[in-house]
């Protein structure tokens, strides 16, 4: 197979309707698509006016075929902000041609561009596909870690 080139740039305003068809393919994908209630409006005063977390957008051959949304976390141990990585998705119809792996670079030379200590990501228990992606990279599996959410009804109760 030859190369195939991807091209990044990061996401605008004008991003905001693609970025939420993206996220809805992503929760198809991980049988999800029930729980998605953002909307336009909502991404947008995230994404742009709040400025909570970035979007990098991967084109091929002028389509967009893929993003990553991502925002800065902070290592206490290692002093210095490092970048989570909140979700990356490559549409079906271009897996196969190292988007993923690209996507992967990309993320982690704005890491180092922007001096934070590491690039880290979650990924579903069941998705082996992608956790073989990840552990030939040279990801490390977090084993000893388990995320805890607090969200609707909990959360408002508890931050009454």
């Amino acid at each position: 197979m030859s190369e195939h080139e991807i091209t990044f740039r990061m996401a605008t305003r004008a991003d905001v309707p693609l970025i939420l068809d993206f996220i809805k393919g992503l929760a198809a994908y991980e049988k999800m698509s029930d729980e998605v209630v953002a909307t336009e409006s909502l991404l947008t005063e995230w994404l742009f006016d709040k400025q909570a977390a970035e979007v990098l957008i991967g084109e091929y051959e002028h389509e967009a075929v893929g993003f990553a949304l991502f925002f800065y976390s902070f290592s206490t141990f290692l002093g210095k902000a490092g970048i989570y990585l909140e979700d990356l998705y490559v549409l079906p119809e271009h897996r196969g041609k190292k988007f993923g792996k690209k996507f992967i670079q990309r993320l982690a030379q704005i890491t180092v561009e922007r001096d934070c200590g590491r690039l880290e990501w979650c990924c579903l228990d069941w998705n082996e596909p992608s956790i073989a992606f990840y552990l030939a990279m040279g990801a490390e599996q977090m084993n000893d870690w388990t995320t805890y959410r607090l969200s609707g009804e909990r959360l408002q109760q508890l931050g009454q």
